[in-house]
């Protein structure tokens, strides 16, 4: 089982497309710094991908439960964000 648990600062704008290959997919991506020295993508599909475009903005805190890909990024399955 591939399950990770992150608590970062976002960095850089939440860069927000559609995938179009029959089904409309919408995907967020950001980049999360996680300490000092690491930074990690993560990214987000649909629904989730939706809520972080409107909620979420650089600098903020989130916590994250995702999956780490063959890529060394993170598929969001559940994020945490404190206004």
């Amino acid at each position: 089982m591939n399950l990770c648990f992150l608590i970062g600062e976002i960095i850089g704008e939440i860069q927000f497309d559609f995938i179009l290959n029959g089904k409309n997919i919408s995907v967020a991506r950001f980049r999360l710094k996680v300490n000092e020295n690491c930074e990690i993508i993560v990214k987000a599909y649909d629904k989730i991908a939706d809520w972080c475009y409107q909620n979420l903005v650089k600098s903020d805190i989130v916590a994250i439960e995702g999956k780490l890909d063959s890529k060394m990024e993170v598929k969001i399955n559940n994020i945490e964000h404190n206004d």
